[in-house]
């Protein structure tokens, strides 16, 4: 059994106003703050994750590099760069985009309710060490084919990384 997480309560506004059990967030459909970063290798490919077939939402499905919730008291980029190496097995540079905030009801009777920071970062190596609770694989897509991919098999994707794609910049990276 693994010790309960927390996640930051905010508003719509990203202002703290409080902290609840991560689990209980997500059942409740409370708006808390959250991380997702897109990595870009060599090349300027996207690295992309396949999220765990064990993973309590959205197992199995497609995503960005790595994603989380900051712990009270913890800066967002460090939970991001803190859970990028638990998930990869990697340290990389990041920098926060942009922010979105959304709401979206899952397959199994969770939310997702969150005020996300997005972080891109390059990662030039091919040395990963993946989590097995969290990845199940990594791919390396380029722009063009992923846009493909998304368009003829969306159902393949998480919600939250074909709505961030979606308002991605890809002048900012590449």
């Amino acid at each position: 059994m693994t010790p309960e997480e927390f996640v930051i309560l905010v508003d719509q506004n990203d202002q703290e106003i409080g902290e609840m059990e991560k689990q209980e967030a997500h059942v409740l459909n409370k708006k808390h703050r959250a991380f997702s970063v897109f990595l870009f290798d060599e090349n300027n490919n996207m690295i992309l994750q396949q999220r765990a077939d064990s993973k309590y939402h959205s197992p199995g499905l497609w995503t960005n590099a790595c994603c989380g919730h900051p712990r009270p008291n913890e800066t967002t980029i460090n939970a991001a760069k803190r859970r990028t190496f638990e998930e990869m097995g990697i340290q990389v540079d990041i920098h926060e985009v942009f922010q979105i905030s959304y709401e979206e009801k899952l397959e199994n009777g969770l939310w997702e309710n969150e005020y996300d920071h997005i972080f891109i970062g390059k990662y030039l190596q091919n040395n990963f060490n993946l989590n097995p609770e969290e990845i199940q694989k990594i791919k390396s897509i380029s722009l063009d084919d992923l846009k493909t991919d998304l368009q003829e098999n969306p159902e393949n994707y998480t919600f939250w990384f074909k709505l961030i794609f979606g308002k991605m910049d890809f002048e900012d990276v590449l």
